[in-house]
């Protein structure tokens, strides 16, 4: 594979920012040739939000320096990749660009155009996959077409032979004799300045590959054992919080699907099994919108193409804020905020209450949630706000409407969490933390709590919107049993 003419080759980054288990970039360095590492800001397949973006930034400066460790650098330029290629190649001469696969509509659609025109230009180009445990093109039922249903999928997933090894990481990679001009992470200004929303997020997280290798490790060590049960109670600590280092290709799901290997002496079976099925989750989402592209926009159920959905600006609002005055609501909204995260059980709990308490399309939900979300996937994203609605593949039903108090009362029972998050509500005992409206005076008085004022009372009745949440799903033929 030497080539003796020393044409470097194009390594070009996007959600997959990391070096250990990386196929391009191993296939890169076993050319032998000098390697351009690139990461191109594009127009349309870029962060899906503004959390994202301030994750992106820290990501890339973590892959720079990186990079540096291995006597390399990341190139930095901005555009639709054809022009961006095109210069580059034209600018070092280059004969080959590598890149790993991408399975959201917009990537593919700009990838395999892309790849067609570097290929009439005489430039080989060369994907390779990674992102993923498994190919959607290849995953086929029996009948050859794709699963709806998440257990056959997984079922299927399972049995088809553990995930390849995961790569190691090159120890050096082969520079240019001179660098091409590259942009500065700073002019891109990803990162928010006034005001400075994402201030609490650096004392959450760490982007970048070292950061996600380490949230691993922590979460091997101390909140694996106990997660078939303990994920659902907000205020434990059995939650991986993997996610936006998976958004971002920071480590690869092969990583931590082998990461949990050899643990069974240790760690319950039933603890590994449900953790690799929240894996395996991921990969079902990016099926489904790999089969479905419209998954963000449309209903995956026709069904529901007709449903009544309110427009109400106010409720969302009140929503997006975290002031419903349904305190585990509230809490997971400010959570969502503060840290650009929320809780998974908490996130079918506030879900649920958009789309079926208020009767807020979740097309809605699914763009703030975008746009705050550290981990924001095209497809676990969009799957997920479906899911709830009932409108998904494998749903579940309409009619299955959380009640935001006993949500609260079953995962949250002492209230820890929603003081944590609702510190106005800090000093109301368990009895009434996830009912305040309920308190006799007295108790609320002593908790210095003014309903109305310092804690908002609920923007709607429960009741109420359960059965008007019924009616309207009756009126599309739905059942309202269950």
């Amino acid at each position: 594979m030497h080539d003796a003419g020393g044409t470097p080759v194009i390594l070009w980054f996007r959600k997959d920012l990391r070096l250990g288990d990386n196929r391009a970039l191993a296939h890169a360095v076993a050319t032998g040739r000098p390697v351009l590492p690139l990461y191109i800001r594009e127009p349309d397949n870029g962060p899906l939000g503004r959390a994202q973006s301030w994750w992106l930034h820290h990501s890339l400066a973590a892959l720079t320096r990186s990079l540096e460790r291995l006597g390399s650098r990341l190139l930095l330029r901005s555009g639709p990749p054809r022009a961006v290629l095109s210069t580059l190649i034209a600018e070092t001469g280059a004969t080959e660009v590598l890149w790993n696969r991408r399975y959201d509509p917009g990537g593919i659609e700009s990838d395999s155009a892309l790849k067609a025109a570097l290929r009439a230009d005489g430039v080989t180009a060369h994907s390779f996959p990674g992102q993923l445990l498994h190919e959607p093109a290849r995953m086929k039922t029996g009948t050859g077409g794709f699963y709806r249903v998440y257990t056959p999928f997984w079922r299927a997933f399972e049995s088809s032979g553990e995930p390849e090894e995961p790569l190691g990481a090159p120890t050096a990679l082969p520079a240019p004799d001179v660098w091409p001009n590259t942009e500065t992470l700073d002019d891109w200004r990803l990162l928010p300045t006034k005001p400075d929303w994402a201030a609490e997020f650096r004392k959450v997280w760490t982007p970048g590959e070292a950061g996600a290798q380490r949230r691993l490790q922590d979460f091997i060590k101390a909140g694996l054992q106990g997660y078939a049960v303990g994920r659902d109670f907000p205020a434990e600590p059995h939650v991986s919080m993997l996610s936006p280092h998976l958004a971002l290709g920071e480590i690869s799901p092969a990583q931590i699907w082998h990461a949990t290997r050899g643990l069974a002496d240790r760690v319950p079976a039933q603890d590994l099994t449900t953790f690799r099925k929240e894996l395996v989750w991921r990969e079902f989402s990016y099926h489904l919108l790999f089969h479905f592209p419209e998954l963000a926009r449309r209903n995956f159920s026709g069904k529901f193409s007709g449903f009544p959905w309110r427009s109400d600006p106010e409720g969302l609002r009140r929503w997006q804020r975290g002031e419903t005055g349904y305190p585990i609501v509230d809490a997971g909204m400010r959570q969502l905020w503060q840290t650009g995260w929320m809780h998974n059980r908490v996130r079918m709990i506030v879900a649920s209450f958009l789309i079926k308490d208020l009767l807020v399309d979740w097309r809605e939900g699914e763009r703030w949630f975008r746009d705050t979300l550290v981990d924001a996937d095209p497809a676990s994203n969009a799957a997920s706000w479906q899911w709830v609605a009932g409108s998904g593949a494998d749903a579940a039903p309409f009619f299955r409407i959380f009640n935001p108090v006993g949500q609260g009362e079953k995962f949250d029972p002492e209230g820890v969490y929603v003081r944590r998050f609702v510190p106005e509500l800090a000093r109301l005992g368990a009895r009434y933390i996830h009912r305040p409206f309920e308190a006799p005076a007295a108790i609320l008085s002593e908790a210095g709590i003014v309903l109305g004022n310092t804690y908002p009372r609920p923007i709607i009745d429960h009741k109420m919107a359960r059965e008007r949440a019924l009616a309207a799903f009756r009126g599309l033929g739905g059942s309202g049993a269950g």
